[in-house]
Protein backbone atom coordinates (compact mmCIF):
# COMPACT_ATOMS: atom_id res chain seq x y z
CA UNK A 1 0.00 0.00 0.00
CA UNK A 2 1.29 3.44 -0.92
CA UNK A 3 1.82 5.36 2.32
CA UNK A 4 3.37 8.68 1.38
CA UNK A 5 2.93 11.28 4.06
CA UNK A 6 0.55 14.15 3.33
CA UNK A 7 2.31 17.00 5.09
CA UNK A 8 0.46 19.04 7.70
CA UNK A 9 -2.79 17.08 7.41
CA UNK A 10 -4.30 15.39 10.45
CA UNK A 11 -7.69 14.10 11.52
CA UNK A 12 -7.86 15.09 15.17
CA UNK A 13 -7.78 11.46 16.31
CA UNK A 14 -5.06 11.27 18.96
CA UNK A 15 -2.70 8.31 18.59
CA UNK A 16 -0.68 8.73 21.78
CA UNK A 17 -0.28 10.95 24.82
CA UNK A 18 3.42 11.71 25.11
CA UNK A 19 5.39 13.84 27.52
CA UNK A 20 7.66 16.86 27.36
CA UNK A 21 11.09 15.64 28.49
CA UNK A 22 13.27 18.68 27.77
CA UNK A 23 12.85 22.39 26.99
CA UNK A 24 15.69 24.60 25.73
CA UNK A 25 14.61 28.23 25.35
CA UNK A 26 16.47 30.67 23.10
CA UNK A 27 15.67 34.34 22.37
CA UNK A 28 13.68 33.67 19.17
CA UNK A 29 12.89 29.96 19.38
CA UNK A 30 12.52 26.99 21.70
CA UNK A 31 13.77 23.43 21.27
CA UNK A 32 11.72 20.66 22.86
CA UNK A 33 12.11 16.91 23.29
CA UNK A 34 9.05 14.69 23.54
CA UNK A 35 8.60 11.05 24.51
CA UNK A 36 6.18 8.75 22.73
CA UNK A 37 5.12 5.11 22.83
CA UNK A 38 4.31 5.13 19.11
CA UNK A 39 6.34 2.99 16.72
CA UNK A 40 8.69 5.60 15.30
CA UNK A 41 11.27 3.48 13.46
CA UNK A 42 10.02 4.78 10.11
CA UNK A 43 9.94 8.41 11.17
CA UNK A 44 12.63 10.72 9.81
CA UNK A 45 13.83 14.23 10.41
CA UNK A 46 11.54 16.52 8.43
CA UNK A 47 8.38 14.52 9.12
CA UNK A 48 5.38 16.34 10.56
CA UNK A 49 3.63 15.55 13.83
CA UNK A 50 0.88 17.38 15.68
CA UNK A 51 1.74 18.10 19.31
CA UNK A 52 -1.38 19.27 21.14
CA UNK A 53 -2.74 20.11 17.71
CA UNK A 54 0.25 22.19 16.63
CA UNK A 55 2.01 20.91 13.52
CA UNK A 56 5.73 20.58 14.26
CA UNK A 57 8.61 19.33 12.15
CA UNK A 58 10.70 16.58 13.66
CA UNK A 59 14.33 17.69 13.89
CA UNK A 60 15.89 14.62 15.47
CA UNK A 61 15.70 11.65 17.79
CA UNK A 62 17.63 12.29 21.03
CA UNK A 63 16.94 8.83 22.44
CA UNK A 64 14.84 5.78 21.62
CA UNK A 65 11.18 6.64 22.04
CA UNK A 66 11.86 10.37 21.79
CA UNK A 67 11.78 13.04 19.10
CA UNK A 68 12.72 16.71 19.05
CA UNK A 69 11.26 19.79 17.40
CA UNK A 70 12.04 23.49 17.19
CA UNK A 71 9.23 25.97 17.81
CA UNK A 72 9.46 29.39 16.18
CA UNK A 73 8.42 32.60 17.93
CA UNK A 74 5.24 32.69 15.83
CA UNK A 75 4.30 29.22 17.05
CA UNK A 76 5.06 30.18 20.64
CA UNK A 77 2.95 33.34 20.34
CA UNK A 78 -0.12 31.46 19.12
CA UNK A 79 -0.02 28.30 21.21
CA UNK A 80 0.14 27.04 24.77
CA UNK A 81 3.68 25.80 24.11
CA UNK A 82 5.03 29.13 25.33
CA UNK A 83 3.94 28.25 28.86
CA UNK A 84 4.56 24.53 29.36
CA UNK A 85 6.83 22.64 31.72
CA UNK A 86 8.89 19.47 31.55
CA UNK A 87 6.70 16.52 32.49
CA UNK A 88 3.49 17.83 30.96
CA UNK A 89 1.54 15.38 28.83
CA UNK A 90 0.80 16.25 25.22
CA UNK A 91 -1.53 14.81 22.59
CA UNK A 92 0.31 13.33 19.60
CA UNK A 93 -0.85 12.57 16.07
CA UNK A 94 1.53 11.79 13.20
CA UNK A 95 0.71 13.30 9.82
CA UNK A 96 -2.02 11.60 7.81
CA UNK A 97 -0.89 9.02 5.26
CA UNK A 98 -2.64 7.99 2.06
CA UNK A 99 -5.06 5.20 2.93
CA UNK A 100 -5.48 6.20 6.57
CA UNK A 101 -9.10 6.42 7.79
CA UNK A 102 -10.56 9.90 8.29
CA UNK A 103 -12.04 9.35 11.72
CA UNK A 104 -12.36 13.00 12.75
CA UNK A 105 -12.21 16.00 10.42
CA UNK A 106 -9.46 17.61 8.36
CA UNK A 107 -7.12 19.36 10.78
CA UNK A 108 -4.19 21.40 9.45
CA UNK A 109 -2.21 21.74 12.66
CA UNK A 110 -2.16 25.51 12.18
CA UNK A 111 -3.40 26.69 15.56
CA UNK A 112 -5.58 29.82 15.40
CA UNK A 113 -5.04 30.82 19.01
CA UNK A 114 -5.88 29.92 22.57
CA UNK A 115 -9.21 28.94 24.07
CA UNK A 116 -9.88 29.00 27.80
CA UNK A 117 -11.89 26.57 29.91
CA UNK A 118 -14.70 28.55 31.54
CA UNK A 119 -16.85 25.77 32.93
CA UNK A 120 -16.84 21.99 33.37
CA UNK A 121 -20.04 20.09 34.13
CA UNK A 122 -20.48 16.38 34.78
CA UNK A 123 -23.12 14.63 32.67
CA UNK A 124 -23.17 11.00 33.74
CA UNK A 125 -19.89 9.50 32.50
CA UNK A 126 -19.41 12.45 30.17
CA UNK A 127 -18.11 15.96 30.81
CA UNK A 128 -19.40 19.11 29.17
CA UNK A 129 -16.75 21.78 28.69
CA UNK A 130 -17.45 25.42 27.96
CA UNK A 131 -14.62 27.28 26.24
CA UNK A 132 -14.20 30.96 25.44
CA UNK A 133 -12.22 32.19 22.44
CA UNK A 134 -11.14 35.62 21.15
CA UNK A 135 -13.90 37.58 19.42
CA UNK A 136 -11.92 37.48 16.17
CA UNK A 137 -12.29 33.67 16.04
CA UNK A 138 -15.90 33.35 17.22
CA UNK A 139 -17.34 33.67 13.70
CA UNK A 140 -15.67 30.40 12.68
CA UNK A 141 -17.48 28.31 15.30
CA UNK A 142 -20.94 26.98 14.46
CA UNK A 143 -23.34 24.64 16.21
CA UNK A 144 -22.65 21.01 15.18
CA UNK A 145 -19.50 22.13 13.41
CA UNK A 146 -16.00 20.85 14.12
CA UNK A 147 -13.14 22.30 16.16
CA UNK A 148 -9.80 20.94 17.32
CA UNK A 149 -8.91 21.41 20.99
CA UNK A 150 -5.30 20.45 21.79
CA UNK A 151 -5.48 18.55 18.52
CA UNK A 152 -8.62 16.57 19.42
CA UNK A 153 -11.43 16.63 16.84
CA UNK A 154 -14.63 17.65 18.64
CA UNK A 155 -18.20 18.52 17.66
CA UNK A 156 -19.59 21.82 18.89
CA UNK A 157 -22.78 21.45 20.91
CA UNK A 158 -23.90 25.01 21.58
CA UNK A 159 -22.56 28.43 20.62
CA UNK A 160 -23.13 31.71 22.43
CA UNK A 161 -21.23 34.86 21.48
CA UNK A 162 -17.54 34.03 22.14
CA UNK A 163 -18.12 30.74 23.92
CA UNK A 164 -19.06 27.21 22.89
CA UNK A 165 -19.57 23.83 24.53
CA UNK A 166 -18.37 20.35 23.66
CA UNK A 167 -19.24 16.97 25.16
CA UNK A 168 -16.32 14.68 25.99
CA UNK A 169 -17.00 10.96 26.16
CA UNK A 170 -15.09 8.70 28.58
CA UNK A 171 -12.76 7.43 25.84
CA UNK A 172 -11.66 10.95 24.96
CA UNK A 173 -11.18 11.85 28.61
CA UNK A 174 -8.96 8.83 29.24
CA UNK A 175 -7.03 8.74 25.93
CA UNK A 176 -6.10 12.43 25.62
CA UNK A 177 -4.90 15.14 27.97
CA UNK A 178 -8.30 16.85 27.91
CA UNK A 179 -9.34 14.85 30.96
CA UNK A 180 -6.68 16.75 32.92
CA UNK A 181 -8.11 20.20 32.17
CA UNK A 182 -9.56 22.40 34.87
CA UNK A 183 -11.38 25.72 34.85
CA UNK A 184 -8.91 28.38 33.71
CA UNK A 185 -6.79 26.04 31.59
CA UNK A 186 -5.65 27.33 28.21
CA UNK A 187 -5.76 25.03 25.18
CA UNK A 188 -4.73 25.19 21.54
CA UNK A 189 -7.69 26.00 19.31
CA UNK A 190 -8.11 25.40 15.58
CA UNK A 191 -11.34 26.20 13.77
CA UNK A 192 -12.66 24.21 10.83
CA UNK A 193 -10.71 25.34 7.75
CA UNK A 194 -13.92 25.31 5.66
CA UNK A 195 -15.03 28.54 7.30
CA UNK A 196 -11.83 30.26 6.24
CA UNK A 197 -12.39 29.38 2.59
CA UNK A 198 -16.02 30.53 2.68
CA UNK A 199 -14.98 33.83 4.21
CA UNK A 200 -12.32 34.36 1.54
CA UNK A 201 -14.70 33.57 -1.32
CA UNK A 202 -17.38 35.85 0.08
CA UNK A 203 -14.91 38.73 0.42
CA UNK A 204 -14.39 38.73 -3.37
CA UNK A 205 -18.11 38.62 -4.07
CA UNK A 206 -18.56 41.82 -2.08
CA UNK A 207 -16.02 43.73 -4.19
Amino acid sequence: MFAATIRTMFTGIIMDVGQIVAIDKEPEQTHMHFSTSLESSRWAAGDSIAVDGCCLTITGFPEKGQFSATLSQETLNLTRHSDVDVGERVNLEPALCVGDPLGGHIVTGHVDGLAKVEEIAEAGEHRIFRFTIPASLAKYVVRKGSVAINGVSLTVNEVESCSFTVNLIPHTLSHTNLGELSVGSSVNFESDMLGRYVERIMSFQKQ
